[in-house]
């Protein structure tokens, strides 16, 4: 059955938006996961007191989130720093060669396929609009009104790094006193790289994204069971 127009629109999602701060949150989590369990299994091979290791685990904790957060900030202030200044430039075209900026536009969609003709009256239609904004898409290639957010993005990878480097202090915490330096960590490591790894396709919306969590639970399954053993 066809839909109607409104109906489609009501059923399709498109996950573009999410980009910016899922790339932001994975790379804040793995980081934090990563970093904090290497850093905690460095400080129980010189000194295997839980007290110690757990002080090197939130320390490591507190400096990577700040790290992250000032980072992500830095990072994509830079990259809206750049798209403010290039739409500073494309104001300014505007101003002084409006025919040339015109021309421009339309050479742009012919050269996506549309007849000299229809390219011309397509041009004339959208100038009439806010021009700035035609141009930054159509030239420039973004939106103005979806330009890059430092403090979101600052705010995300600190908390999903907090997200990922919680996991060791808190296993090693409620964990029996180890035999070893170096087993601490290492549970939530393994544990917490395994959970994560399918919760990104999840959150970005890949079709597949369920079936491969199911699998994945499945080798988790199969190779932690006493009974798994190796040929």
């Amino acid at each position: 059955m066809t839909r109607t127009l409104p109906d489609h629109l009501a059923h399709e999602r498109h996950l573009t938006g999410r980009a910016a701060w899922l790339r932001a949150g994975v790379l804040g989590a793995n980081d934090g996961l990563i970093s904090t369990a290497s850093l905690m299994v460095g400080v129980a091979a010189a000194d295997s007191h839980r007290s110690v290791i757990l002080i090197a685990g939130f320390a490591g904790l507190t400096a990577g989130a700040l790290a992250m957060a000032a980072g992500a900030y830095v990072s994509v202030s830079s990259q809206r720093d750049t798209e403010l200044a290039d739409l500073e430039r494309e104001r300014s075209e505007l101003a002084t060669s409006p025919d040339t900026e015109r021309d421009e536009l339309a050479a742009i969609y012919r050269g996506r396929g549309l007849t000299a003709e229809l390219a011309d009256r397509v041009a004339d239609e959208l100038s009439q609009l806010d021009r700035l904004q035609i141009h930054a898409r159509d030239e420039l290639g973004f939106d103005i009104t979806a330009l890059a957010k430092p403090v979101q993005a600052s705010l995300v990878s600190a908390l999903s790094f907090i997200t990922g480097a919680i996991l060791s202090p808190s296993s090693s915490s409620c964990s029996p006193p180890p035999r070893s330096a170096s087993r601490p960590p290492l549970p939530s490591l393994s544990s917490g790289s395994s959970h994560s790894a399918p919760r990104a396709p999840a959150l970005a919306g890949h079709p597949n994204s369920a079936q491969q969590s199911g699998s994945s639970s499945a080798e988790r399954s199969r190779y932690s069971s006493p009974s798994a053993s190796v040929a």
